[in-house]
Protein backbone atom coordinates (compact mmCIF):
# COMPACT_ATOMS: atom_id res chain seq x y z
CA UNK A 1 0.00 0.00 0.00
CA UNK A 2 2.52 2.09 0.97
CA UNK A 3 4.73 1.46 -2.59
CA UNK A 4 1.00 2.39 -4.26
CA UNK A 5 0.74 5.54 -2.56
CA UNK A 6 4.44 6.81 -3.21
CA UNK A 7 3.76 5.72 -6.91
CA UNK A 8 1.10 8.16 -7.01
CA UNK A 9 2.91 11.04 -5.54
CA UNK A 10 5.89 10.61 -8.12
CA UNK A 11 3.41 10.34 -10.67
CA UNK A 12 1.71 13.51 -9.88
CA UNK A 13 5.36 14.82 -8.99
CA UNK A 14 6.32 14.09 -12.82
CA UNK A 15 3.06 15.28 -14.06
CA UNK A 16 3.36 18.64 -12.18
CA UNK A 17 7.05 19.03 -13.67
CA UNK A 18 5.87 18.31 -17.43
CA UNK A 19 2.99 21.15 -16.96
CA UNK A 20 6.22 23.38 -15.69
CA UNK A 21 8.30 22.48 -18.51
CA UNK A 22 5.84 23.17 -21.35
CA UNK A 23 4.59 26.49 -19.73
CA UNK A 24 8.53 27.47 -19.48
CA UNK A 25 9.05 26.34 -23.32
CA UNK A 26 6.16 27.85 -24.25
CA UNK A 27 6.55 31.92 -22.82
CA UNK A 28 10.23 31.53 -23.96
CA UNK A 29 8.97 30.69 -27.49
CA UNK A 30 6.83 33.28 -27.74
CA UNK A 31 9.46 35.70 -26.36
CA UNK A 32 11.75 34.80 -28.95
CA UNK A 33 9.11 34.98 -31.70
CA UNK A 34 7.63 38.07 -30.67
CA UNK A 35 11.36 39.81 -31.08
CA UNK A 36 12.10 38.16 -34.34
CA UNK A 37 9.04 38.98 -35.88
CA UNK A 38 9.39 42.26 -35.15
CA UNK A 39 12.96 41.98 -36.68
CA UNK A 40 11.42 40.58 -39.70
CA UNK A 41 8.94 43.57 -40.45
CA UNK A 42 12.08 46.16 -39.90
CA UNK A 43 14.45 43.97 -42.51
CA UNK A 44 11.18 43.54 -45.05
CA UNK A 45 11.24 47.83 -44.63
CA UNK A 46 14.69 47.85 -45.99
CA UNK A 47 14.45 45.17 -48.70
CA UNK A 48 11.11 46.41 -50.16
CA UNK A 49 13.00 50.20 -49.85
CA UNK A 50 10.23 51.75 -47.21
CA UNK A 51 12.66 53.99 -45.92
CA UNK A 52 15.17 54.90 -48.28
CA UNK A 53 16.91 53.65 -52.01
CA UNK A 54 19.55 50.49 -51.12
CA UNK A 55 22.38 49.42 -53.10
CA UNK A 56 22.54 45.44 -54.92
CA UNK A 57 24.89 44.80 -52.04
CA UNK A 58 23.23 46.08 -49.31
CA UNK A 59 19.94 44.03 -50.57
CA UNK A 60 22.41 40.84 -50.75
CA UNK A 61 23.06 41.27 -46.78
CA UNK A 62 19.57 41.96 -45.80
CA UNK A 63 17.89 39.32 -47.46
CA UNK A 64 20.49 36.84 -45.74
CA UNK A 65 19.75 38.69 -42.37
CA UNK A 66 16.10 38.05 -43.66
CA UNK A 67 16.40 34.26 -44.71
CA UNK A 68 18.05 33.88 -41.33
CA UNK A 69 15.90 35.36 -39.52
CA UNK A 70 13.08 33.16 -40.91
CA UNK A 71 14.92 29.99 -40.36
CA UNK A 72 15.42 31.23 -36.44
CA UNK A 73 10.88 31.57 -35.97
CA UNK A 74 10.71 28.02 -37.84
CA UNK A 75 12.95 26.75 -35.03
CA UNK A 76 11.37 28.97 -32.08
CA UNK A 77 7.57 27.73 -33.59
CA UNK A 78 9.24 24.25 -33.40
CA UNK A 79 10.25 24.42 -29.90
CA UNK A 80 6.23 25.22 -29.26
CA UNK A 81 5.69 21.76 -29.58
CA UNK A 82 8.47 19.83 -27.78
CA UNK A 83 7.43 17.68 -24.80
CA UNK A 84 10.20 16.92 -22.57
CA UNK A 85 10.38 15.24 -19.34
CA UNK A 86 12.71 16.94 -17.33
CA UNK A 87 11.83 18.79 -13.88
CA UNK A 88 11.92 22.34 -14.59
CA UNK A 89 10.25 24.98 -12.80
CA UNK A 90 9.14 28.58 -13.83
CA UNK A 91 10.38 31.21 -11.44
CA UNK A 92 8.93 34.79 -11.23
CA UNK A 93 10.98 37.51 -10.39
CA UNK A 94 8.12 40.01 -8.86
CA UNK A 95 9.25 43.70 -8.43
CA UNK A 96 7.31 47.54 -8.74
CA UNK A 97 6.82 48.28 -11.89
CA UNK A 98 5.38 51.20 -14.12
CA UNK A 99 2.57 49.69 -16.20
CA UNK A 100 2.90 52.61 -19.01
CA UNK A 101 6.36 52.21 -19.36
CA UNK A 102 6.66 48.78 -20.23
CA UNK A 103 3.36 49.05 -22.14
CA UNK A 104 5.41 51.73 -24.44
CA UNK A 105 8.57 49.50 -24.76
CA UNK A 106 6.47 46.71 -26.27
CA UNK A 107 4.57 48.94 -28.61
CA UNK A 108 7.63 49.52 -30.30
CA UNK A 109 8.48 46.13 -31.02
CA UNK A 110 5.24 46.34 -33.69
CA UNK A 111 5.93 49.40 -35.25
CA UNK A 112 7.63 47.33 -38.35
CA UNK A 113 5.32 44.92 -38.53
CA UNK A 114 2.19 47.23 -38.55
CA UNK A 115 3.70 49.70 -41.09
CA UNK A 116 3.81 46.53 -43.49
CA UNK A 117 -0.05 45.93 -42.58
CA UNK A 118 -0.92 49.25 -42.75
CA UNK A 119 -2.91 48.54 -39.18
CA UNK A 120 -2.77 51.60 -37.06
CA UNK A 121 -1.38 50.85 -33.49
CA UNK A 122 -3.02 53.80 -31.13
CA UNK A 123 -2.03 54.02 -27.68
CA UNK A 124 -4.99 55.86 -25.44
CA UNK A 125 -2.38 56.92 -22.68
CA UNK A 126 -3.88 58.08 -19.52
CA UNK A 127 -3.28 61.81 -18.98
CA UNK A 128 -2.26 60.77 -14.84
CA UNK A 129 0.66 58.57 -13.86
CA UNK A 130 -0.83 54.96 -12.50
CA UNK A 131 0.52 53.16 -9.03
CA UNK A 132 3.61 51.12 -9.38
CA UNK A 133 2.50 47.34 -9.83
CA UNK A 134 3.97 44.05 -8.09
CA UNK A 135 4.92 42.15 -11.25
CA UNK A 136 7.46 39.85 -13.27
CA UNK A 137 8.44 42.45 -16.04
CA UNK A 138 9.32 39.78 -18.26
CA UNK A 139 6.32 38.09 -17.74
CA UNK A 140 3.47 40.67 -18.34
CA UNK A 141 5.41 41.77 -21.77
CA UNK A 142 4.53 38.00 -23.13
CA UNK A 143 0.74 38.92 -21.93
CA UNK A 144 1.31 42.12 -23.66
CA UNK A 145 2.81 41.24 -26.97
CA UNK A 146 0.80 37.81 -27.12
CA UNK A 147 -2.06 40.30 -27.04
CA UNK A 148 -1.23 42.87 -29.41
CA UNK A 149 0.46 40.00 -31.69
CA UNK A 150 -3.11 38.67 -31.99
CA UNK A 151 -4.83 42.13 -32.60
CA UNK A 152 -2.66 42.52 -35.28
CA UNK A 153 -2.58 39.27 -36.89
CA UNK A 154 -6.37 39.50 -37.19
CA UNK A 155 -6.97 42.52 -38.33
CA UNK A 156 -7.67 43.35 -41.86
CA UNK A 157 -5.56 45.91 -43.68
CA UNK A 158 -6.38 49.47 -42.96
CA UNK A 159 -7.48 48.03 -39.59
CA UNK A 160 -6.71 49.35 -36.32
CA UNK A 161 -5.75 48.03 -32.72
CA UNK A 162 -6.43 50.35 -29.45
CA UNK A 163 -4.69 49.86 -26.49
CA UNK A 164 -5.68 51.13 -23.60
CA UNK A 165 -4.88 51.03 -19.78
CA UNK A 166 -6.98 52.63 -16.87
CA UNK A 167 -6.96 52.60 -12.78
CA UNK A 168 -10.27 50.60 -11.48
CA UNK A 169 -10.50 50.43 -8.26
CA UNK A 170 -8.30 48.13 -6.42
CA UNK A 171 -6.67 47.31 -10.13
CA UNK A 172 -4.77 48.21 -12.76
CA UNK A 173 -7.03 47.50 -16.52
CA UNK A 174 -5.31 46.79 -19.24
CA UNK A 175 -7.22 46.37 -22.63
CA UNK A 176 -6.60 45.56 -26.44
CA UNK A 177 -8.96 45.80 -28.98
CA UNK A 178 -9.55 45.08 -32.68
CA UNK A 179 -11.63 45.48 -35.54
CA UNK A 180 -11.09 42.04 -37.10
CA UNK A 181 -12.95 38.83 -37.11
CA UNK A 182 -13.45 38.46 -33.42
CA UNK A 183 -14.91 34.90 -31.81
CA UNK A 184 -17.52 32.83 -32.56
CA UNK A 185 -19.93 31.75 -29.95
CA UNK A 186 -19.39 28.22 -29.81
CA UNK A 187 -15.47 28.74 -29.14
CA UNK A 188 -15.38 30.95 -26.52
CA UNK A 189 -15.29 28.46 -23.79
CA UNK A 190 -12.26 26.97 -25.70
CA UNK A 191 -10.64 30.09 -26.49
CA UNK A 192 -8.07 29.98 -23.13
CA UNK A 193 -7.21 26.08 -23.65
CA UNK A 194 -3.59 24.97 -24.48
CA UNK A 195 -3.45 24.42 -28.69
CA UNK A 196 -7.50 25.60 -29.23
CA UNK A 197 -7.40 27.44 -32.25
CA UNK A 198 -11.13 28.57 -33.73
CA UNK A 199 -11.96 27.59 -37.02
CA UNK A 200 -12.61 30.80 -38.17
CA UNK A 201 -9.07 31.86 -37.81
CA UNK A 202 -8.30 28.31 -39.50
CA UNK A 203 -10.49 29.60 -42.74
CA UNK A 204 -8.15 32.58 -42.81
CA UNK A 205 -5.11 30.67 -43.24
CA UNK A 206 -3.84 32.70 -40.17
CA UNK A 207 -0.87 30.91 -37.98
CA UNK A 208 -0.86 30.39 -34.48
CA UNK A 209 -0.01 27.48 -32.07
CA UNK A 210 -2.72 27.89 -29.94
CA UNK A 211 -0.47 28.61 -26.78
CA UNK A 212 -0.65 32.23 -26.65
CA UNK A 213 -3.57 32.57 -24.53
CA UNK A 214 -3.30 29.80 -22.38
CA UNK A 215 0.42 30.95 -21.79
CA UNK A 216 -1.19 34.50 -20.60
CA UNK A 217 -3.69 33.34 -18.79
CA UNK A 218 -1.44 31.08 -16.41
CA UNK A 219 0.78 34.46 -16.41
CA UNK A 220 -2.19 36.34 -15.45
CA UNK A 221 -3.40 34.33 -13.03
CA UNK A 222 -0.14 33.75 -11.56
CA UNK A 223 -0.17 37.37 -10.22
CA UNK A 224 -3.52 37.39 -8.97
CA UNK A 225 -5.36 38.76 -12.04
CA UNK A 226 -7.80 38.11 -14.62
CA UNK A 227 -8.22 37.66 -18.58
CA UNK A 228 -11.55 37.80 -20.19
CA UNK A 229 -12.55 39.19 -23.64
CA UNK A 230 -15.64 40.54 -25.02
CA UNK A 231 -16.93 40.60 -28.81
CA UNK A 232 -17.85 43.75 -30.00
CA UNK A 233 -21.45 44.08 -31.82
CA UNK A 234 -20.04 46.25 -34.19
CA UNK A 235 -17.45 44.22 -35.20
CA UNK A 236 -13.86 42.80 -33.77
CA UNK A 237 -12.68 41.88 -30.33
CA UNK A 238 -11.12 43.78 -27.13
CA UNK A 239 -9.40 41.40 -24.81
CA UNK A 240 -9.59 42.81 -20.94
CA UNK A 241 -6.30 41.89 -18.49
CA UNK A 242 -6.56 43.17 -14.87
CA UNK A 243 -3.78 43.31 -12.10
CA UNK A 244 -3.75 43.94 -8.76
CA UNK A 245 -2.77 47.15 -7.28
CA UNK A 246 -0.55 46.02 -3.76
Amino acid sequence: MEEMEKLKIENEQLRKANEDKSDIISITAHKLRTSLSALKWILKMFLDEDVGKINDEQSELIKKAYNSNERMLCLVNDLLTLNHTEEVSIHYNFKKLDIIILLEETLFEFYGETNKKQIELIFLKPETSLPLLNCDEEMIRVVIQNLIENSIKYSNTGGKVFISIIKKEKDIQISVHNNGIGINDEDKNKIFQKFFRAQNAKDKDISGSGLGLFTAKNIIEKHNGKIWFENIQSGGITFFVTLPIT
